[in-house]
């Protein structure tokens, strides 16, 4: 394999690169070692020209005639998306959808550890099916800090969001996985993926009244 500088990729092509590799795992759970552009292409649910340009970000691989080699192909990606390792991650918000979160228990197979569990009230809190505690704001910085943390999900009312955006921002972290349905402020620095359910019932509805 031919080794290349690092380059940017697109956001786009980073959401077409999470979506590959759970269709490798797929593969690879099934005893399937090699994969062609096409096969991997229908699988992800995009053209197979678009696929060969995705991975072109990791150089020129592949075998003529005989496709992508599917566990090189898994840890190539994963070490470009950062799941290699487990990244560290907490969630800010412990109501009904932030305790949803704190009992799924993928986190793991997906490369992320939450580290952390805070809310304003952490005494009225349940976790869930969670064990782990959950901790006043006060003591955020500290887990931050302790497990060198860049991501946060924040799953607070839309009043706090900003304020706690700020916080977790001079903290340190640098990602933020938005469900408050409102447009935070930002450095340039760090990234905000928003999600709205709102939004993407909305977005569904478009095309059902078609």
């Amino acid at each position: 394999m031919k080794k290349v500088a690092r380059t940017e990729i697109p956001r786009k092509a980073i959401y077409r690169l999470s979506v590959y590799s759970r269709c490798l795992h797929r593969l690879e759970n099934n005893g399937i070692h090699t994969v062609s552009s096409e096969v991997l292409a229908k699988a992800a649910g995009v053209k197979s020209t678009q696929l060969r340009k995705d991975l072109t970000y990791f150089g020129q691989f592949g075998t003529r005639g005989l496709g992508y080699d599917v566990k090189q192909l898994i840890e190539m990606i994963s070490e470009r998306l950062g799941t290699k390792s487990l990244q560290p991650v907490v969630i800010v918000g412990i109501g009904n959808l932030g305790r949803a979160l704190l009992s799924y228990r993928g986190f793991a197979q997906e490369g992320f550890e939450v580290v952390g569990a805070f809310d304003v009230s952490p005494s009225r809190c349940l976790s869930g099916n969670s064990s782990m505690k959950v901790q006043s704001m006060e003591e955020l910085p500290k887990i931050i800090d302790k497990h060198f943390v860049k991501m946060a999900v924040l799953c607070v009312p839309p009043t706090a969001a900003q304020e706690v955006a700020n916080q977790l921002i001079e903290y340190g972290v640098v990602a933020i996985l938005n469900f408050a349905p409102i447009v935070l402020s930002v450095p340039d620095e760090v990234t905000v993926n928003n999600i709205n359910l709102a939004m993407e019932l909305e977005n569904l509805s478009y095309f059902i009244n078609e």
